[in-house]
């Protein structure tokens, strides 16, 4: 029996905005090895792998805001389950 998928967001534009932003940073990240092949300053690498971090958390953070959003509005999870998911997902960020 196939698992059932669950949809990570339902809201598209954060949706959107997630992708996006995750698309970015995955660029970033290429140059950022370009960066290095060609000898670029520890100080600018360094720099550009904050960002990347930044919009990595941002991504992650958007998501989790989101499903926590869609937890209390469909109302149809065991909250102690919900809170002891959410704690874990903040906690792995941290």
């Amino acid at each position: 029996m196939a698992k059932k998928r669950q949809q990570t967001m339902h809201d598209e534009d954060q949706l959107a905005s997630v992708i996006t932003r995750l698309k970015r940073a995955n660029g970033q990240l290429s140059a950022i090895v370009r960066m290095l092949e060609e000898g670029r300053s520890c100080e600018d690498v360094v720099y550009q792998i904050a960002a990347v971090n930044k919009a990595v958390n941002t991504a992650a953070f958007t998501l989790i805001s989101s499903n926590l959003k869609e937890c209390i509005t469909e109302g149809n999870r065991d909250s102690e389950e919900v809170t002891e998911k959410l704690q874990k997902l903040f906690l792995s960020l941290a």
